[in-house]
């Protein structure tokens, strides 16, 4: 004779206290749950139009200078601490958490064209008009002291930029070449140059630290090797490059800020290709500062506006810009990754969140689950057409506006010119040439 039981594990199905929640038996065959895509669509399609309407990235206004800022500096082991050069010689130390100016110096005759601070965050080092390098200390002078620098070194011309080495006590500047500097001494360790032309900016490489780059105003970005006291390479582009930044994860990989509206990040393996165009602004491209993780950089440019881009991405995936901003000559990624900071034409320091939605403070372990979920639901749903329109639009000023539909225009006619080229020549005479490597020259070794 069978008799037919009903067999449960309690464990199963009873809680072990009082204050534990009840536990609910789920069937997920998804049969018993046929709405189920159709109700996380429109969870998707909600948590993306919630996203735009809490999107409110711009945070403050540090305001205080008497002339357009030229250059900003973080501080290596003090998130709340920036500094900041302006045009009128001024540098002045901030505090974020405070918002307000903690410290000015008058630092240079002229422009501070560049700042940087020591690996240690002890002191910092200011160049500028007046031929001289300072290295000043962080902390200010003690009560009935006068603000004076701990080094000067006079040089025979002006220096355009500054930068210090990750880990030893050694900078570069640059000016009519690349000079490598002991901070011990008066005068530099080597002076490397290639070609004749000023050079904007060095910048060294946060991983493999004895690498440099630079950009020069003939159109070059030069690699040098700080062991070998020579130039590596250099990448001869269409039009000028005005800075460059390393990838701080990633040793190779450095992107190009360009007068041609684009920036180009290129693996210094490989020159003759960039890995990416980032096409976007529209007009140069003043500055670039990359995220501490290595994923996303963020552009200043003279359009008025800056830009967040994914490595990956040709496009950027958020734009920020103000009524009252003017042309953003710098720009920097604060240390936790969750802020930036840009210096503008018209005196003021601005700070945005990085992600413009995000909400700041501390969250509830049900906020951050629902955060997770939502950001999940995004991801899944991202290349539905509502969802994505929705998205990727962005609220532009008149100019920008009008000038991304002159130059689609513009694009579109260059495009129809080549094609009509090639549709008419003799086979194999016009040669294709891909976007990535219309606008290189050439690479020299």
């Amino acid at each position: 004779m069978k008799v037919k039981m009903l067999s449960r594990n309690p464990d199963n199905y009873v809680r072990e206290t009082k204050l534990d929640l009840q536990r609910v038996p789920r069937n997920y065959d998804p049969t018993l749950h046929p709405f189920e895509v159709p109700r996380e669509y429109v969870r998707a399609l909600n948590a993306t139009k919630l996203e735009r309407v809490f999107a409110k990235p711009f945070l403050a206004s540090l305001d205080g200078h008497r002339d357009g800022v030229n250059c900003l500096a973080k501080h290596p082991k003090n998130l709340a601490t920036i500094l900041s050069g302006a045009c009128d010689g001024e540098v002045r130390i901030w505090n974020l958490t405070q918002r307000n100016c903690i410290r000015t110096i008058q630092a240079h005759e002229g422009f501070v064209r560049g700042i940087c601070t020591r690996f240690c965050g002890t002191s910092f080092f200011t160049v500028g008009d007046d031929k001289t390098v300072k290295q000043w200390k962080m902390d200010g002078p003690g009560y009935g002291e006068e603000e004076e620098p701990l080094h000067t070194i006079l040089g025979k011309t002006v220096y355009t930029g500054i930068d210090h080495h990750w880990k030893e006590a050694v900078f570069a500047t640059c000016g009519q070449q690349v000079d490598i500097w002991d901070e011990q001494r008066t005068n530099p360790i080597c002076s490397m140059t290639w070609g004749f032309d000023s050079i904007s900016s060095v910048k060294f490489n946060p991983v493999e630290t004895f690498l440099l780059g630079s950009c020069a105003s003939d159109r070059n970005i030069v690699l040098y090797d700080m062991r070998q006291a020579t130039p590596l390479k250099k990448v001869i582009l269409d039009m000028r490059t005005n800075t460059i930044c390393w990838n701080p994860m990633e040793a190779f990989i450095f992107t190009a800020a360009n007068e041609d509206y684009n920036l180009y990040t290129f693996d210094m393996r490989a020159l003759d290709t960039p890995v990416m165009v980032h096409m976007d602004h529209v007009s140069a491209v003043l500055d670039v500062d990359y995220s501490p993780t290595g994923k996303e950089f963020v552009s200043a440019s003279f359009d008025k506006s800056i830009r967040i881009f994914p490595v990956d991405k040709s496009r950027s995936r958020e734009v920020y810009h103000t009524k009252r901003m003017q042309h953003v000559i710098c720009v920097k990624w604060t240390s936790d990754s969750k802020y930036i900071m840009c210096g503008s034409d018209e005196m003021n320091i601005r700070l945005w969140k990085a992600n413009a939605s995000e909400k700041l403070g501390v969250l509830t372990s049900r906020e951050k689950a629902a955060k997770d979920y939502n950001q999940k639901l995004k991801e899944k749903f991202q290349h539905y057409p509502h969802i994505k329109r929705i998205a990727r639009h962005r609220h532009l000023p008149k100019s920008i506006y009008s000038q991304i539909q002159e130059q689609r225009i513009m694009k579109e006619a260059r495009r129809r010119k080549e094609v009509n080229r090639i549709k008419h020549s003799k086979p194999g005479s016009v040669p294709i040439v891909s976007e990535k490597k219309k606008h290189i020259v050439a690479v020299v070794k």
